[in-house]
């Protein structure tokens, strides 16, 4: 299946971000009261110098519009000298029109008063007339690079204790705002700058569908500052995130990603954005805009920064303009762009997949919300373990119908599912692919176990689940004895899990086999993941919710589910361009249009550590200097991008 690497494009040609949210360390979002036209090209100058060419800009909505009617001619002088300044330096900027909410406040103009940003015409109609005015002004400068509608709508059109917006509301705001851009002369791309945390990327219903507004821009962009208890999880957040925003099959853009050096080290701030910024890009991510580019000590009087005074210091250079550990890490990756030509790479195609069923972005009658959280997490703990395998899979919703193309698909922890998807893989088991799904009741006391239909014909076992009552997992860590070679995993050996979650999810599912083949047995002898032949295929069950368990499990990686995936791998026959046998170093790959092949080495080690990447048939080589590597010295949490070329 085709992975989404999908590029903004401008007059036909593919154009790649790297930039920095921009404010003015004069006065952060009031810095148009404050507009100092030496400091901004100060400021601008060693983004530029470190490799970054855009800036993401905002419109402070008090202040431009604070009538009405009206807009505030000097702030918008002020603008104009700021996309001069970019041209100047030779960069380019991304501007930000209905900025209400900032750096964890929301900023009203005086006027709205309390009127409903997606549901009164009145207000809706003057946002569109906002949006039009401000793109008949700048369209033609040659600074402007893209446009944005907002910053993070989703938490200032409603916030957290307000009903969620109805998505046909929210749906029809984001037309007619889209629709003013154009009609202002707009001819650069355009988003929402919602940060795409719609339900079908988060699971959570906000009114936002990502499905639905993906249809009206050109590019959808994430903003990223999810937290976990797992440092491998933690490194692959935005990555994950930028899989699943790919849903509209537009172009995924990190908008936002960042860290305050108030909560880290600067060398652990180093080290969050290499990862990030090199995960995030083998996730599909095709543009990358850090949040933001200064620190504001002077201003910490002043709100935001006086009650949310750790904002004051997400800079990727301090309050003097001397550069961070993050915009070193954004110049390396700058190199690194530079040196795969990364606009005209692709990710390479996926013989696996991760299933994502509907149920985490669509609700039934009598489905339950409160059932999404584990379709998300255990999805999230699956991508790890295939990145710890070095298996390269793909997201196939089910919703969009599923990829007839895969050899393998993984359906982690999954408990509901459509009838005829069921069927739909069901077929594709006959048909020579390789079905696995790991056994879960679910975290929640409704509709305990699973919905699955044909569950014994497909793994070929008879369930001993007795109606409603959960099969206690009582030891702290499940031990698979496996009894026969499985993959990569040969008889004897024994994979270990560390067990997690609550009354209801730390459930095993007991089965007699009828078909089955046993492959391994937990510690009680108990069949634990078991095969079974469907026609040239075959079906793959795990008697236990492995990816569930390490989810809810705080430093657990990389634990065992790696081995079984890259077995898994093996037995569906799945090619792996390149394995690194060590799960805490991922590789992936990129093909060039020309068609060279470059390799990403990703550490998730704490030090420094030397490896030996396989690569079938091939030798790898310094992507800059075509020096020839056999072992690969990595730093802590380090990156190295090589080509890979065909022996001869």
């Amino acid at each position: 299946m085709r992975r989404n690497s999908a590029k903004v494009t401008v007059a036909g040609e593919p154009v790649v971000w790297l930039g920095a949210n921009f404010w003015s360390r004069t006065g952060g979002p009031l810095m148009w009261r404050n507009y100092s036209p030496q400091v901004v090209r100060d400021e601008l100058r060693v983004l530029f110098e470190h490799g970054l060419r855009q800036t993401r800009s905002f419109f402070y909505w008090p202040d431009f519009m604070p009538t009405p009617d009206t807009v505030d001619e000097s702030k918008v002088e002020h603008f104009a000298d700021f996309l001069d300044a970019h041209r100047e330096i030779g960069m380019s900027s991304i501007p930000t029109f209905i900025v209400g909410h900032m750096s964890g406040d929301n900023w009203d103009p005086a006027w709205r008063e309390g009127r409903d940003l997606y549901a009164d015409v009145w207000l809706v109609a003057k946002q569109a007339w906002f949006v039009q005015r401000m793109t008949e002004r700048f369209a033609a400068h040659p600074a402007v690079a893209a446009w944005l509608i907002s910053n993070e709508m989703p938490i200032y059109g409603r916030l957290r204790h307000e009903p969620t917006a109805p998505t046909e509301q929210v749906t029809s705001w984001a037309q007619l705002v889209v629709q003013a851009v154009r009609a202002g002369g707009g001819h650069q791309p355009v988003s929402l700058g919602d940060g795409a945390w719609g339900i079908e990327v988060t699971g959570t219903d906000n009114g936002f569908s990502v499905r639905e507004t993906g249809a009206l821009v050109d590019f959808v962009g994430p903003h990223v500052y999810r937290i976990d208890s797992d440092p491998v999880r933690q490194n692959l957040n935005a990555a994950f995130i930028c899989e699943l925003s790919a849903v509209a099959g537009k172009p995924v853009v990190l908008e936002e990603f960042g860290l305050s050096s108030d909560q880290v080290s600067p060398e652990n701030a180093a080290h969050y954005y290499r990862q990030t910024l090199h995960n995030s890009l083998l996730a599909g991510s095709t543009g990358w805009v850090a949040w933001n580019n200064t620190d504001y000590d002077n201003l910490i009087e002043q709100g935001p920064y006086s009650h949310h005074p750790f904002e004051m210091h997400f800079g990727i250079t301090d309050n003097a303009g001397n550069p961070k550990p993050p915009l070193h890490e954004l110049a390396a990756f700058a190199d690194v762009l530079s040196t795969v030509d990364f606009a005209r790479c692709e990710r390479t195609d996926a013989q696996a997949a991760l299933v994502v069923t509907e149920y985490l972005e669509r609700g039934y009658p009598f489905s339950q919300a409160d059932d999404r959280p584990i379709i998300f997490d255990s999805l999230r703990q699956a991508y790890a373990a295939t990145r710890e395998a070095d298996l390269p899979v793909g997201f196939t919703r089910e919703r969009d119908g599923i990829d007839p193309d895969c050899a393998l698909y993984l359906l982690p922890c999954v408990k509901q599912i459509q009838g005829p998807t069921w069927q739909r893989l069901r077929e594709r088991g006959t048909q020579g692919a390789v079905l696995y799904l790991s056994y879960t009741a679910g975290e929640v006391g409704h509709h305990r176990q699973p919905w699955i239909p044909y569950f014994d014909e497909t793994f070929g076992v008879e369930k001993q689940i007795t109606y409603g009552v959960v099969d206690e997992v009582v030891d702290e860590v499940v031990e698979f004895t496996f009894v026969a070679d499985f993959g990569g995993i040969a008889a004897g050996e024994v994979l270990r899990f560390r067990v997690g979650g609550n009354e209801h999810g730390r459930a095993y599912l007991p089965v007699r086999p009828r078909g089955a083949t046993v492959v391994a047995t937990d510690a009680h002898g108990r069949p634990a993941l078991l095969r079974h032949s469907t026609g040239s295929g075959e079906a793959v069950l795990c008697t236990y919710p492995i990816e569930y368990f390490a989810a809810r499990n705080a430093r657990v990686n990389p634990e065992d589910t790696h081995r079984i995936y890259a077995a898994l791998a093996e037995v569906a026959g799945v090619a792996r361009a390149i394995t690194v046998d060590d799960p805490r170093v991922f590789a992936d790959t990129l093909q060039h249009a020309d068609g060279r092949r470059f390799a990403w080495l990703v550490s998730q080690h704490d030090q420094e550590v030397t490896t030996t990447p396989t690569a079938k048939g091939c030798s790898l080589h310094d992507a800059k200097t075509g020096e020839p590597l056999a072992k690969i010295t990595l730093p802590a949490y380090g990156v190295k991008v090589v080509e890979v070329k065909d022996q001869t």
